[in-house]
């Protein structure tokens, strides 16, 4: 799979981190995934329940017609769509985001991003001031994390203009610029809640991640 971001683009990225770190105590990871999951069971159980659905509109349709229904021959009709749409979302992934809820979609980009957040070990900094800032493609979804140490001092609610123009960026193709301006904000409150002390030492790498 064809990667998000240039080397060139990685590079840029990871000196904005670099550059917001120096102001702060703190620590920014950026983490970007294709996608958030590989949704074929999801989107296999929407269409099979389209097919069901199908059928019965159809049956009903037809005994309305008075059309003698064969029921094997039906239920085999059935069975051969199904299969034939099961084959479908294995042989071309991006249909499956398609068949799949709106809420299902949030509910694993959300989980994903918890779970980056434990696998880069954001929640072990000495102060517990790490941001995650998180991208999930495939399903538009952006958010931002914060440990501990800076919930005590910045609402949750203060990144959401961040979150909306990182997606506007994304959307525009421009996900490089939308990283740079989201580590750039992030550091600007980091820096003024959390400058940097004497004992600061980088714990967490400077670069984004791409899964």
């Amino acid at each position: 799979m064809a990667r998000a971001l240039s080397d060139a683009e990685h590079r840029r990225i990871a000196e904005s981190i670099r550059q917001a770190e120096t102001a702060t105590s703190g620590e920014i990871v950026c983490v970007v995934a294709r996608a958030s999951g590989d949704y074929f069971f999801p989107a296999a159980t929407t269409a099979l329940l389209v097919v069901l659905g199908a059928g019965f509109v159809v049956s009903l349709f037809l005994s309305g017609q008075w059309i003698v229904l064969d029921l094997p021959l039906f239920a085999l009709a059935q069975i051969a769509a199904a299969l034939c749409l099961l084959f479908v979302l294995a042989c071309v992934p991006r249909l499956r985001l398609r068949f799949t809820l709106p809420s299902t979609r949030l509910r694993l980009a959300h989980d994903n991003a918890r779970r980056q957040f434990l696998a880069r070990n954001m929640h072990r900094t000495e102060a517990h001031t790490g941001v995650l800032i998180f991208v999930s493609l495939a399903e538009r979804y952006a958010e931002v994390l914060a440990d501990s140490g800076i919930h005590t001092r910045v609402p949750g609610n203060t990144w959401n203009d961040l979150i909306e123009a990182l997606l506007e960026k994304a959307h525009e193709d421009r996900l490089a610029d939308g990283l740079v301006e989201a580590v750039g904000e992030v550091g600007r409150h980091l820096a003024q809640h959390f400058p940097p002390t004497q004992r600061d030492r980088n714990e967490l790498p400077d670069h984004v991640v791409e899964i």
